[in-house]
């Protein structure tokens, strides 16, 4: 299997993350760019773009889509309101494990907390084992509020890296219902930092574009990638602003934007709609 392409080098990678320490997102990003990763926490996805804007992050990462939940309708619209390079992508699989403080035995446990999502994922394996279920604002919070407290009948629902964090022992991995549970994110620049290597690598490109409301404008737009065989992996509408019943395509296809068949592909597209804004071409990160 051909290797991934890197990142431009630089000498200090600072990577923004929603969440806290031990969040996913924080796990995202250390797969990504390695253990050296700086992190740095943001309490809301849009201090991940103002964090790079503002210099003090280099690169963002930012969940985009679920594989059991579905997209993160926010995090498209933040993408088109701020400038910025999508330079890579990640798919993490999520797998939740149950956390308590060190020395605390499984059959003293009695509560369980995390955040809803979390806990609605487990939920099978949470009412076989007889725990209560109590929400919380994040999965990472959870593991804190844990470690912080002295409550030995209550655990959390989180990371094995969210347990590295606050050190707490893991007692039952992969708590979740369905094994098939990915998040992909996206790798977020100022600049454009991917070094392209058309030869034995794949990648992918994002789109957003609009389109006259007239009757088959939208197909006129699919048409373009169609006719040139080019594979669409994403489609995604969002209703545009101030505009009721009008909309924005997000399109992620198979190529790079110096590709002949993309560019005219994109050039094609051009002349049809009224809007068109390349947001990043990366590598591609196959799911094994």
């Amino acid at each position: 299997m051909a290797t991934t392409p890197t990142l431009t080098s630089q000498s200090q990678i600072n990577t923004a993350f929603q969440g806290e320490h031990g969040a996913y997102s924080e796990q995202a990003a250390i797969q990504f760019f390695g253990k050296k990763v700086s992190t740095i926490p943001c309490q809301a996805f849009e201090e991940i773009f103002t964090s790079i804007e503002g210099g003090q992050a280099t690169h963002g990462i930012l969940p985009i889509e679920n594989s059991l939940t579905g997209s993160i309708h926010q995090n498209y619209d933040l993408l088109l309101k701020h400038d910025l390079n999508i330079v890579g992508e990640y798919h993490l699989r999520v797998s939740h494990c149950l956390l308590a403080q060190p020395g605390v035995k499984m059959e003293e446990i009695r509560r369980v907390y995390s955040h809803p999502q979390a806990l609605a994922q487990c939920e099978a394996t949470l009412n076989r084992l007889g725990l209560e279920k109590v929400v919380d604002v994040d999965t990472a919070g959870s593991a804190r509020l844990i470690r912080d407290g002295k409550d030995r009948q209550a655990a959390a629902l989180a990371s094995a890296h969210a347990g590295e964090v606050y050190g707490l022992q893991v007692l039952v991995r992969e708590m979740e219902d369905n094994p098939a549970n990915f998040t992909r994110f996206l790798v977020l620049s100022q600049h454009n930092d991917v070094e392209y290597q058309p030869e034995g690598h794949t990648y992918k490109t994002t789109i957003v574009f609009s389109v006259p409301n007239i009757p088959g404008s939208l197909f006129k737009a699919m048409s373009v990638f169609a006719l040139r065989d080019i594979d669409l992996t994403k489609i995604e509408s969002r209703p545009i602003s101030g505009k009721p019943w009008e909309y924005l395509f997000y399109i992620d296809f198979i190529g790079h934007t110096a590709n002949k068949n993309c560019a005219r592909a994109l050039e094609h597209l051009g002349e049809i709609a009224d809007m068109l804004r390349v947001l990043g071409s990366y590598p591609r990160q196959k799911q094994e």
